[in-house]
């Protein structure tokens, strides 16, 4: 179900018209499919992760996991290796917070400032890559991890439409089609997806109070081959996510505010949404010939997010009630190449231009306060708008050498250079170097250093004039506000992959991190906004375990991973930070509260191929967290108390999911049902304490769903 692949790019080769033989040349239209598929490969091998880790699901194994397709893209990729799961529908990548890029077919996605779920549809994947560890040069900005998605196409004639639903309110409608006319190939999609659990519930009862959400998507890709040699390409891509942010219950505000002569406002009662919007489009044109391949694009996402607070429950649990809204649009180019010089030497280069121009604006209600800091008497609340926007550009170049040093040993060695000019100009030329050594033909061994230039996502940077808010309940401990820097990294990385036999594979991975001003995330106050911060020094390491059997129709997989990821000394964004708190990680090295020492992932299922069940299928699946971190408060001898951040883990959990499912082949009908959490664990995910935690969260409880989709 999950496969890991040391090398790819340059065995793909062996894809395109052997497949099909001399049928190609008496059908027009299979001719269109092989080209297509020739094509698509000379793609593939633009884009090599050579010597780094690469873990890869196909449209099948996505389809065969509980949920399937219809569950979100992030809970997929939670049973990859070393992924730990957070609140928001966020995921960390080797205890890195979120430091993903997200690519399709090879084509840059910029990001957006969406907090939950995902804009991207797991029906739109054929193949999806998690890419990490020492990156080539081709990679930078981003370094966590690349996630590349092969989106499906039109080189089949098919429609499906579904309907899924169980638990929670869910109903998800969706429809897919796809087919060619001529050299024109197409695959278009969409879902609405209904349910009252949008947002991970804030109390462990089975049911979130107030906590509904809508979502739309849709999906689209278009490609024309002009020649044997050539392609251009259409993917465009629209969500619309409303949130309900979910209440907790029983509590009542202890702050003494008051706000018309009112002081009591049970939390059951607090009406607070969101809503996220996220459009893209991407236009390429491939051209291959000989042994020269490239790809020219031109991408532009928009993006949205608005928050509506309740204005009195607010004000009187927090001091302070905020109307957010950001808008971001960024448009840029992408040309990348790949020439073939000799049988030995294998070049690769590209260009990136990237500007991205952001703006926000807030209308916060405080109350004011004296210069005691305390709120004065009788006072009404007051309004503080607050509106900016920025521009930043990026820019990329880089060149690599795929060098076949001997038959068993291949480097690849290459130089990247990013330039970022926004809230502050930075750049860096970043060396790396990768090597993949096949004694034989069961045992891989890669290894590689990598130097990354990381910015902090500059859509999120939040854009607050601190000293606005001063003689207000809004006013921060701390007046600084130094703009976040890039991330500068040192990675290294070893591992290797052994077969035993054809059926059997196992990998072991370990990577060692040490950084200058860490770029870390955190959520402050009542919007779902996340805001970047540095730590200035930052160390992390790791070691993953992956297990891979496939034999007929049985397939299993178990992962494993530990990681240690610490930082010390706050040196952005520090008016998010009390006082106290900036001075001990000041002074300490703490765990960064996204740190979950062990995760863990497994799975198998199995496909009936013959007899009375044919068609039939069943799977299971697990996922397993040590917890991520929570801080700890400490007593000394004089009954004095300290706080240390992050200085505690949240207890240990472990769900299990599963799926039975058929294909009725002749109906072209296709039924499944799925419980997730099946043993009904309740479990934590964030207790609401942490650097930059802002809320308690838990996984979601025991839920029962199923769908039916038709074939056409």
């Amino acid at each position: 179900m999950v496969y890991r692949i040391l090398i790819t790019g340059v065995a793909l080769a062996a894809l395109g018209t052997a497949a099909y033989g001399a049928d190609a040349a008496a059908d027009p239209g299979l001719d269109i499919v092989v080209t297509g598929l020739r094509l698509n490969t000379a793609r593939e091998a633009i884009k090599p992760s050579l010597g780094a880790s690469t873990y890869s699901l196909s449209n099948a194994n996505i389809v065969n996991i509980p949920g399937g397709d219809s569950q979100p893209l992030n809970d997929i990729i939670l049973q990859l290796p070393g992924i730990s799961q957070d609140q928001f529908g966020q995921f960390h990548v080797r205890d890195d917070h979120n430091g993903l890029e997200y690519r399709l077919n090879g084509v840059i996605l910029p990001e957006g400032i969406s907090v939950f779920g995902q804009s991207l549809s797991p029906r739109l994947i054929e193949k999806l890559d998690l890419i990490t560890g020492a990156l080539p040069a081709q990679y930078g900005l981003r370094s966590a991890g690349i996630i590349d998605i092969t989106t499906k196409s039109g080189l089949k004639n098919a429609a499906n439409i579904g309907i899924y639903g169980g638990s929670h309110g869910t109903i998800e409608p969706s429809f897919d089609v796809q087919g060619s006319s001529g050299g024109t190939g197409y695959f278009i999609s969409g879902n609405y997806i209904r349910n009252d659990l949008g947002v991970e519930n804030v109390n462990t009862n089975d049911t979130a109070l107030h906590d509904t959400s809508r979502q739309y998507n849709v999906f689209g890709y278009i490609d024309h081959i002009i020649s044997a040699n050539d392609r251009l390409s259409l993917t465009f891509g629209y969500s619309n996510q409303h949130y309900q942010i979910p209440n907790p219950i029983g509590l009542q505000p202890l702050t003494g505010y008051a706000v018309s002569g009112v002081t009591m406002f049970p939390s059951e009662r607090l009406n607070e949404t969101q809503l996220q919007s996220t459009g893209f489009g991407i236009l390429s044109l491939l051209h291959t010939k000989d042994n020269f391949t490239l790809q020219a694009s031109v991408f532009g996402r928009t993006s949205a997010l608005d928050y509506h607070p309740d204005i009195v429950g607010e004000l009187l649990f927090n001091g302070l009630a905020q109307v957010a809204r950001k808008r971001d649009a960024a448009f840029g180019t992408q040309i990348e190449a790949v020439y073939k010089l000799t049988g030995h030497h294998t070049l690769r280069g590209g260009v990136i231009l990237q500007d991205d121009h952001s703006t926000s604006r807030t209308q916060t209600t405080v109350f004011p306060t004296a210069l005691s800091g305390s709120v004065t008497a009788g006072a009404a609340p007051i309004m503080v708008n607050d509106s900016g926007g920025s521009t930043q550009i990026t820019s990329t170049a880089y060149l690599q050498d795929e060098w076949a040093l001997a038959p068993h040993l291949v480097l690849n060695y290459g130089l990247r250079f990013d330039e970022n000019d926004g809230l502050r100009n930075e750049r860096q030329v970043s060396p790396r170097i990768n090597f993949v050594y096949t004694p034989n033909k069961a045992l891989t061994i890669h290894g590689g250093y990598a130097r990354y230039f990381s910015p902090a996502p500059f859509e999120l940077v939040a854009s607050t004039t601190v000293t606005l808010f001063n003689g207000t309940t809004g006013a921060s401990q701390v007046g600084r506000d130094d703009t976040p820097s890039a991330e500068r990294e040192n990675y290294f990385d070893v591992g290797f992959q052994q077969k035993f036999g054809r059926d059997f594979t196992i990998g072991l991975d370990g990577y060692y991190r040490l950084s200058t001003n860490l770029v870390d995330e955190g959520q402050f106050g009542a919007p779902i906004i996340l805001s970047p911060f540095n730590y200035a020094k930052g160390r992390v390491r790791g070691m993953e375990f992956t297990a891979n059997y496939a034999h007929g129709g049985l397939s299993a997989y178990a992962n494993l991973a530990y990681a240690k990821a610490q930082g010390t000394n706050i040196t952005s964004s520090q008016f998010n930070f009390a006082q106290p708190r900036l001075d001990y990680i000041a002074a300490n090295y703490i765990y960064l509260d996204h740190d979950q020492t062990w995760t863990g992932s497994a799975g198998v299922s199995y496909q009936f191929r013959h007899g009375k069940l044919e068609g039939s299928r069943l799977s299971a699946d697990l996922i397993y967290g040590s917890g991520l971190r929570r801080s700890l408060a400490l007593t000394d001898a004089n009954g004095n108390q300290q706080m240390i951040p992050n200085g505690a883990a949240l207890p240990h959990y472990l769900t299990a999911n599963v799926s039975a499912g058929h294909k009725f082949t002749r109906l072209g009908l296709d039924i499944r049902i799925d419980i997730v959490n099946v043993f009904d664990h309740i479990y934590e995910i964030r207790d609401g304490t942490g650097v930059g935690v802002g809320a308690p969260s838990f996984g979601a409880r025991r839920g029962v769903f199923a769908g039916i989709t038709k074939s056409f």
